[in-house]
């Protein structure tokens, strides 16, 4: 006999688990059916930024998305620690993107202006700040010569991303949802009922009124089945991680944060590579010595381990949103943001889900708006 739920949601990732909570509080049954652990798990692989700079240019909605999502990620996180009892080590003091030359000064004074043209009469709250502010910022820490100035904003933080995925994925089974693992979907199909059958690779069927396919890179495959286009393609970034320190950074700088548990992440690259997700000796070196240029003490600290992980990336670096006409109440989600969009994800996704009420704006994260504009350019 077919399995059945309200709401099947493909992807046990950040964004699957993200949305699939939000769905369980609102009184869905749900089921979120995921991979086995050979998939590219790109949320295994975040670097756990909440971030609201630099986001959305070419699409002033994500700005104020990404926004939202900050102004609401207290309360998502703290509710979670409520429930689940496990510490995220969520914090948002705001952040800071380093600038060690002219060229990336300019640049980032360039973005700024840009984005604060594009938000008109709203706020877009990025400003650069001198060496004497960064330091006042983060006493007690030495840097280089070479930190002349950053972009900060106060808005921006960082959590734990593993323990943020563990959170959601417990909460959501105590109220109720049901998770399975080792379930690769193959196929989605309608049935004469009114309902999708959607079927698993080891030949087993469920029944759903409603499917979201949130399965990261797996997302074009399945959607081209329910007549959606998804025109992501992945990207590689790798991170470093050193041995566990004191406390020393209260906020994230971009591409140097530290965890909650003490050790420093430094990265991160932006490679286009296909699906190869390998860490490699000079991309790691290269982010090692920009790190070392920063924070001249991290010379004397071990590495202690190293990864490379898929991003999935749009065409402009911003989210899409779409339902399928050809399979009405079948909805595709994806993006490059699952943690920062986490708390809106989960606050307000379900509304547009089981509701089909939208925001202001939100129809402009449909993909049809690719099919308007050029967006060969580098995402965001």
């Amino acid at each position: 006999m077919a399995q059945t739920a309200e709401v099947l949601v493909i992807g046990g990732g950040m964004v699957g688990a993200a949305v699939g909570l939000g769905l369980v509080r609102k009184g869905a049954k749900v089921l979120i059916v995921d991979e086995d652990d050979n998939a590219l798990r790109t949320a295994r692989g975040n670097f756990g930024l909440v971030w609201t700079q630099t986001k959305g240019l070419g699409l002033q909605r994500y700005q104020e998305w990404t926004r939202e999502s900050a102004a609401l990620y207290s309360d998502f996180a703290g509710l979670l620690a409520e429930e689940t009892s496990l510490s995220l080590g969520h914090q948002q003091l705001g952040g800071l993107t380093i600038c060690t030359t002219e060229e990336e000064i300019s640049l980032s004074e360039t973005l700024i202006e840009q984005m604060k043209a594009q938000a008109g009469n709203l706020p877009y709250e990025a400003e650069m700040i001198d060496r004497q502010s960064i330091q006042s910022l983060i006493p007690g820490v030495r840097f280089g010569d070479s930190v002349q100035a950053a972009a900060y904003s106060k808005h921006d933080g960082h959590v734990n991303p593993l323990k943020l995925l563990r959170a959601m994925l417990k909460s959501y089974q105590l109220h109720g949802g049901k998770y399975q693992i080792n379930s690769k979907v193959t196929d989605i199909k309608p049935t004469s009922a009114g309902n999708y059958e959607i079927q698993i690779a080891d030949k087993t069927t469920i029944h759903a009124e409603k499917v979201v396919i949130a399965c990261g890179h797996g997302i074009p495959a399945l959607a081209e089945k329910c007549g959606m286009k998804c025109p992501t393609r992945p990207q590689r970034g790798q991170v470093l991680v050193t041995e566990r320190l004191d406390q020393i950074l209260p906020l994230p700088m971009g591409s140097i944060r530290q965890t909650d548990e003490g050790s420093i992440l430094l990265g991160v690259s932006h490679e286009e590579v296909g699906f190869n997700d390998k860490n490699t000796a000079n991309v790691a070196g290269n982010i090692a010595a920009r790190a070392v240029r920063i924070l001249p003490d991290l010379e004397q600290v071990n590495i202690v381990r190293a990864w490379g992980a898929l991003r999935i990336m749009p065409p402009d670096g911003c989210p899409i949103y779409d339902e399928s006409e050809k399979y009405p109440g079948v909805f595709m989600v994806t993006n490059h943001s699952g943690v920062t969009l986490a708390a809106v994800h989960s606050m307000r996704l379900p509304e547009w889900i089981l509701d089909r009420r939208m925001a202001i704006g939100f129809e402009e994260f449909s993909s049809l708006r690719f099919e308007k504009t050029d967006y060969a350019s580098t995402p965001h």
